[in-house]
């Protein structure tokens, strides 16, 4: 067995892998708190990624330091993103939060493909090169297969994992999450505000969306308008893996998801690179149909 490419495939699978994380956590929050699969979740991923480039465009007009470029187009991609996740809530699905979920389901994927023709016809259609914005670390030398924007990307994935673990478990908020999910009617007798709960999910989601394209378009070095639908859907995939509403399962799901892919492109072919993800969710969902951590539910009819 070559011992040199098992190693590079697993550094891009867990690169890839933690870029679903990034996006799925989006997914699993949403769907955990009002049961909506979010399909214009990756198009916020794409467009944090949109606003970084340009961004770094305007700030190395401006000559500032390499870091700060990083920075503030960093920050400021978060905060556009987050205002669209807010601003996609409160537009597209918070004036049929009580409808029938199909309703829901047909909103999100309208938005989806209005985003998608909306950065198109603002952008282009083409890919445009994206900089790359983290340096080499020159430590990493002596790891191989590991290059200082995956190292980033993991260690990124990793922070941000015990930021929204801690944030869930222990804060106020974080409460107010688990109340809603639980119990919406129960947690707004109680004095939850529900809609600013779901508001905010909407803005964290947002938030790990931004990061993961803005981080993935940098590893890669090109961007289209494009990149958003095969990620989300690809993310979406891993949350359904891992157990749908579960956090660590749409973390575990996203790992397992990146790795199949990774070695599946290096050993078999990577023409079929996107059908190993699809193969891979249909075998687990006929064996273990509530995912990998999911809990099985019962309904009474």
């Amino acid at each position: 067995m070559n011992v040199e490419l098992f190693v590079n495939l697993f550094f891009s699978g867990l690169t890839r892998g933690s870029i679903y994380a990034l996006l799925a956590l989006g997914y699993t929050m949403v769907y955990g708190i009002i049961q909506l699969i979010n399909f214009a979740h990756g198009e916020v991923y794409m467009i944090g990624a949109f606003t970084a480039l340009i961004m770094t465009s305007v700030f190395t007009i401006l000559n500032l330091p390499a870091l700060a470029i990083v920075a503030l187009a960093l920050l400021i991609a978060i905060v556009w993103s987050s205002m669209y996740g807010f601003t996609l809530d409160r537009i597209a699905y918070k004036p049929i939060r009580n409808a029938p979920r199909l309703s829901a389901l047909i909103s999100a994927i309208g938005m989806s493909l209005f985003l998608q023709n909306y950065v198109r016809l603002a952008q282009t259609s083409d890919f445009l090169p994206f900089p790359r914005l983290i340096p080499r670390i020159p430590f990493l030398n002596a790891v191989p297969g590991l290059n200082s924007s995956q190292f980033v990307i993991f260690v990124t994935t990793a922070v941000v994992m015990v930021i929204l673990t801690v944030l869930i478990k222990f804060t106020r908020i974080g409460k107010s999450m688990r109340a809603t999910s639980q119990d919406r009617v129960m947690a707004m007798l109680s004095g939850v505000n529900v809609n600013r709960v779901i508001s905010i999910t909407f803005v964290i989601g947002s938030v790990t969306a931004a990061i993961g394209g803005v981080l993935i378009s940098s590893h890669i070095g090109q961007i289209n308008f494009y990149i958003g639908f095969l990620a989300g859907i690809k993310a979406f995939v891993a949350a359904v893996l891992g157990g749908i509403g579960s956090i660590p399962g749409a973390v575990l799901g996203s790992f397992v998801l990146g790795l199949t892919e990774s070695y599946g492109a290096g050993y078999i072919s990577s023409d079929y690179e996107d059908v190993f993800a699809f193969v891979f969710l249909v075998v687990i969902l006929i064996f273990r149909p509530s995912g990998l951590l999911g809990k099985a539910s019962s309904q009474k009819v």
